[in-house]
Protein backbone atom coordinates (compact mmCIF):
# COMPACT_ATOMS: atom_id res chain seq x y z
CA UNK A 1 0.00 0.00 0.00
CA UNK A 2 2.66 2.58 0.69
CA UNK A 3 3.82 2.29 -2.99
CA UNK A 4 0.38 3.27 -3.86
CA UNK A 5 0.84 6.10 -1.71
CA UNK A 6 3.66 7.39 -2.57
CA UNK A 7 2.67 7.17 -6.48
CA UNK A 8 -0.24 8.70 -5.83
CA UNK A 9 1.27 11.55 -4.00
CA UNK A 10 4.16 12.45 -6.34
CA UNK A 11 1.76 12.22 -9.15
CA UNK A 12 -0.79 14.94 -7.76
CA UNK A 13 2.44 16.78 -7.01
CA UNK A 14 3.82 16.41 -10.50
CA UNK A 15 0.07 17.63 -12.16
CA UNK A 16 0.16 20.68 -10.02
CA UNK A 17 3.88 21.28 -12.16
CA UNK A 18 2.55 20.61 -15.13
CA UNK A 19 -0.81 23.56 -13.99
CA UNK A 20 1.76 26.25 -13.03
CA UNK A 21 3.96 25.28 -16.07
CA UNK A 22 0.81 25.43 -18.34
CA UNK A 23 -0.37 28.82 -17.15
CA UNK A 24 3.82 30.36 -17.09
CA UNK A 25 3.30 29.47 -20.73
CA UNK A 26 0.30 31.24 -22.05
CA UNK A 27 1.49 34.31 -20.31
CA UNK A 28 4.72 33.84 -21.95
CA UNK A 29 3.15 32.94 -25.26
CA UNK A 30 0.55 36.04 -24.53
CA UNK A 31 3.93 38.35 -24.70
CA UNK A 32 5.24 36.72 -28.01
CA UNK A 33 7.75 34.57 -26.01
CA UNK A 34 8.15 30.88 -28.09
CA UNK A 35 11.47 30.15 -27.25
CA UNK A 36 10.81 30.89 -23.38
CA UNK A 37 7.71 28.88 -23.96
CA UNK A 38 8.84 25.59 -25.52
CA UNK A 39 11.69 25.66 -22.38
CA UNK A 40 9.37 25.89 -20.04
CA UNK A 41 7.74 22.87 -21.44
CA UNK A 42 10.82 20.81 -21.70
CA UNK A 43 12.39 21.89 -18.54
CA UNK A 44 9.24 21.03 -16.91
CA UNK A 45 8.10 18.08 -18.81
CA UNK A 46 12.12 16.40 -18.11
CA UNK A 47 11.92 17.00 -14.67
CA UNK A 48 8.56 15.75 -13.86
CA UNK A 49 9.97 12.48 -15.32
CA UNK A 50 12.82 12.17 -13.34
CA UNK A 51 11.07 12.97 -10.29
CA UNK A 52 8.39 10.52 -10.78
CA UNK A 53 12.14 8.29 -11.72
CA UNK A 54 13.77 9.16 -8.92
CA UNK A 55 10.80 8.96 -6.50
CA UNK A 56 10.24 5.00 -7.87
CA UNK A 57 13.47 4.32 -7.81
CA UNK A 58 13.91 5.13 -3.95
CA UNK A 59 10.97 3.83 -2.99
CA UNK A 60 12.27 0.58 -4.37
CA UNK A 61 15.52 0.60 -2.82
CA UNK A 62 14.84 1.96 0.84
CA UNK A 63 11.08 0.78 1.37
CA UNK A 64 10.55 -2.89 -0.06
CA UNK A 65 10.74 -4.04 -4.32
CA UNK A 66 7.30 -4.75 -4.34
CA UNK A 67 6.72 -1.39 -2.97
CA UNK A 68 8.78 0.38 -5.64
CA UNK A 69 7.37 -2.10 -8.59
CA UNK A 70 3.42 -1.02 -7.37
CA UNK A 71 4.35 2.89 -7.39
CA UNK A 72 5.86 2.16 -10.78
CA UNK A 73 2.62 -0.20 -12.51
CA UNK A 74 0.25 2.82 -10.77
CA UNK A 75 2.48 5.66 -12.34
CA UNK A 76 1.87 3.91 -15.84
CA UNK A 77 -1.35 3.31 -15.74
CA UNK A 78 -1.76 7.32 -14.40
CA UNK A 79 0.41 8.39 -17.63
CA UNK A 80 -0.98 6.37 -19.97
CA UNK A 81 -4.64 7.62 -18.86
CA UNK A 82 -3.63 11.16 -18.68
CA UNK A 83 -2.15 11.22 -22.43
CA UNK A 84 -4.91 9.58 -23.81
CA UNK A 85 -7.16 12.23 -22.01
CA UNK A 86 -4.82 15.15 -23.42
CA UNK A 87 -4.73 13.62 -26.68
CA UNK A 88 -8.59 12.80 -27.03
CA UNK A 89 -9.06 16.92 -25.50
CA UNK A 90 -6.80 18.20 -27.87
CA UNK A 91 -8.28 16.25 -31.25
CA UNK A 92 -11.94 17.41 -29.71
CA UNK A 93 -10.82 21.03 -29.31
CA UNK A 94 -9.36 20.77 -32.98
CA UNK A 95 -12.37 19.51 -34.59
CA UNK A 96 -14.55 21.66 -33.35
CA UNK A 97 -12.41 25.04 -34.05
CA UNK A 98 -12.87 23.38 -37.62
CA UNK A 99 -16.43 22.54 -37.71
CA UNK A 100 -17.28 26.20 -36.18
CA UNK A 101 -15.13 27.97 -39.01
CA UNK A 102 -15.82 25.85 -41.79
CA UNK A 103 -12.33 25.24 -43.06
CA UNK A 104 -9.84 22.20 -42.86
CA UNK A 105 -6.54 22.62 -42.58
Amino acid sequence: MLGYAVAAAVWLFQRGIQMLAARQVKEELSHGERQRAMGIVAGTGLGRVWLIAAVVLVVGLAVDKDAGLAAAVLLVVLFTISMGAQAYRQLFKEGAGRRASGRVA
